[in-house]
């Protein structure tokens, strides 16, 4: 009775995949129908010859052991979503990665050429389409003559030069429009044609919505300095330093995302390729041995984040302007304590914001702070290269991608240090100042790279397991 039980319960479980040919009457079917009915159902899995080469029908232990099998993944549709995401989702999340890069560089050029205040209202929509009549020229200009900026900067300055500032920043609004629209339309394409994985599909919902807010931080940076009272009075018009990092940050973030994930979907593909070869490889980087190393990556990611943007602190503040002296800062290593943590700085009359105030709004201790970081982020680099270079274990175990990233690191964080060096040096001229924006962006990439190589990707992995699992003939009932 219970093998009775037994059986009707793996029939009904099986009957959503059984075939409907099955249950078909074929009266008056061709002959080669019943044909392709035995070869779909009772293959040559089921089937067995007999010893005078005569087909054996299978037994019914076999049939229910086949139906009863779960289904094993390949990399088809399971579900809404696929397995997998599409290789051309993930050349489209490296091409938009590039271009937010593109914007981040330039936006720092806005800023540098003091055009990021030009252009006094924020319209989505309407204001896509620059001046085009003398009459609107004229509009633009009497709001700009308005902004503190013209009052206390610019008084003398003409028509044709504040063209120059406002195309700068209308571009730069024009491309985070273009950044928007090239992510939000094809997203939209790729889910709906099931293109995308559903954890794939999350994660682009989720950088969407990181785009939308993106922009409502870059008129909140705007706006504050456009207002007398959000700056201190008599200084010079500047955006807040707090909304300048903020939005840089996000930017950041947008674009670590967008080049993670398009390389997570390409390491996927190339796992999935060569089953064998990727276990074998995700092996070797769950080994002890490499621990260190794995978490020594992402405390680097981490260090070399918090560093760019202390150099967003560094750009709001123009702290880039003083002590243009390396390694000392004036006639000593650091200027004077009572520069350092002055009380100038406080806002409450207690002074108990002192503390916190002067790493964030004082140049001095900003710059200074910048300086650490930044010689922190190359020490932890080259020790981390070291550490590759001279323990026996990890270099043995190491891949050889891995060591690669290791010295594209390494070049980087040269190139970097180089970089802000002389930018400090020259008194921040434009190009340098650029360059060594990029090269913040750039050495995180690289960081990023070096992760991907090294960390265990659980997805991909357990993709790779359930493939090789696929691989190996279930234990058939001995009858």
């Amino acid at each position: 009775m219970a093998s009775g039980s037994r059986m009707f319960s793996i029939l009904r479980g099986a009957a959503p995949r059984l075939t409907r040919d099955l249950f078909t009457c074929r009266h008056g079917c061709k002959s080669s129908h019943p044909k392709k009915l035995s070869k779909r159902f009772f293959g040559s899995s089921l089937s067995r010859r007999s010893a005078d080469g005569s087909l054996r029908r299978p037994d019914v232990a076999s049939l229910l052991d086949a139906v009863a099998r779960p289904r094993r993944s390949s990399g088809v549709k399971t579900g809404y979503f696929p397995e997998t995401s599409d290789k051309s989702v993930a050349y489209w999340l490296l091409g938009s990665a590039a271009s937010v890069f593109g914007i981040v560089v330039f936006g720092g050029l806005t800023r540098l050429t003091e055009s990021g205040l030009s252009i006094t209202e924020w319209r989505p929509v309407t204001g896509s389409l620059p001046p085009r009549s003398a009459e609107d020229w004229d509009s633009e200009f009497t709001k700009y003559r308005s902004s503190p900026e013209f009052k206390l900067l610019n008084p003398h300055m003409t028509l044709d030069e504040f063209k120059s500032i406002y195309y700068m920043e209308w571009t730069h609004r024009i491309w985070g429009r273009v950044v928007g629209m090239s992510f939000l339309l094809p997203a939209a394409y790729f889910i709906a044609r099931r293109k995308v994985s559903a954890p794939m599909a999350g994660k682009i919902v989720g950088i969407a919505g990181l785009i939308g807010f993106q922009g409502f931080l870059g008129w909140w940076m705007v706006k504050s300095g456009l207002k007398d009272d959000l700056f201190a009075p008599g200084s010079h018009p500047r955006v807040s330093q707090y909304r300048l990092t903020a939005h840089l940050g996000t930017a950041f973030l947008c674009y670590t995302a967008m080049l993670w994930n398009g390389l997570s979907i390409l390491r996927e593909h190339k796992f999935l390729a060569d089953p064998s070869a990727a276990m074998a490889r995700l092996e070797r980087l769950r080994s002890p041995k490499l621990k260190i190393f794995r978490r020594s990556v992402g405390a680097l990611a981490v260090l070399v984040f918090c560093t760019a943007m202390s150099g967003g602190l560094v750009a709001g503040l123009d702290a880039g302007l003083i002590y243009n002296q390396f390694p000392k800062m004036g006639v000593g290593w650091t200027p004077p304590k009572s520069e350092l943590f002055s009380d100038f700085y406080s806002h409450t009359p207690d002074k108990s914001d002192v503390w916190w105030r002067n790493p964030l709004e004082n140049p001095s201790l900003v710059q200074l702070d910048h300086r650490i970081l930044a010689t922190t982020t190359f020490t932890s680099v080259m020790s981390l290269w070291a550490y590759t270079k001279f323990s026996p274990a990890v270099r043995k175990i190491l891949p050889r991608a891995c060591k690669k990233g290791m010295h594209g690191v390494v070049g980087f964080v040269g190139l970097q240090v180089a970089l802000g060096i002389t930018t400090l040096l020259y008194l921040v001229p434009l190009p340098l100042a650029s360059a060594h924006q990029a090269g913040s962006l750039a050495l995180l990439s690289s960081v990023i790279i070096l992760g991907g190589r090294t960390w265990v990707p659980r997805r991909a992995a357990r993709l790779v397991s359930q493939r090789l699992r696929a691989r190996v003939p279930s234990p058939r009932p001995v009858v």
